[in-house]
């Protein structure tokens, strides 16, 4: 059964209406991805909003970290999975897959991480990734501790809090719009 086939459940601007800026990062996005992630078509309807999410999230998951690529994509799917944000359960998941080569490990994720058997570190950061989101107000030195713990800088610690929080922002707005992901995403790296 496919999914509902709207993006989001709000009008978006017709692609013809995009700037230039928007028509050029659509088209890298169709180059390196083959598609324009639905996230993105989302944030068409403040295109000035699009361009400050577009760099903050390529800084946060792209960017220089101490965090791999995966392990940021990791807590993005723990986050997604707690808040039970299906847009990004997907797409996410999708990418868990892509950069392990484990679809089971991508599947694992987006069910339960707790099924997975990760390396400690790993497990430390999804543990702490999934107690900010739920209780954030029991999180205390005793949590960052067992970061350091496990290998994790107070640099790396920072990144985990941002991806941890970035995450949590998505899941609302694609809660509160009824985003759809992208249907390629359900096929890719099976």
């Amino acid at each position: 059964m496919p999914q509902p086939d709207h993006v989001v459940r709000i009008p978006l601007p017709a692609a013809e209406s995009h700037d230039a800026d928007t028509a050029r990062y659509f088209a890298k996005c169709r180059e390196k991805l083959g598609m324009v992630p639905n996230v993105l078509l989302a944030y068409t309807a403040r295109p000035a909003k699009l361009a400050t999410f577009s760099r903050f999230y390529n800084e946060l998951m792209l960017g220089e970290s101490g965090l791999s690529k995966l392990e940021r994509e990791m807590i993005a799917v723990a986050v997604s999975s707690a808040n039970r944000c299906y847009y990004c359960l997907v797409a996410h998941g999708q990418a868990v897959r892509e950069l392990s080569g484990d679809p089971q490990l991508g599947e694992m994720m987006v069910m339960n991480y707790r099924v997975a058997e990760l390396p400690a570190r790993q497990r430390a950061m999804l543990d702490f990734a999934w107690k900010l989101t739920e209780a954030p107000h029991d999180i205390g030195e005793p949590d960052r501790d067992g970061l350091r713990a496990a290998g994790f800088s107070d640099e790396d610690i920072f990144d985990i809090c941002d991806v941890v929080g970035f995450f949590n922002y998505t899941n609302r707005m694609a809660h509160g719009l009824d985003m759809m992901p992208n249907p390629d995403y359900h096929a890719r790296n099976r």
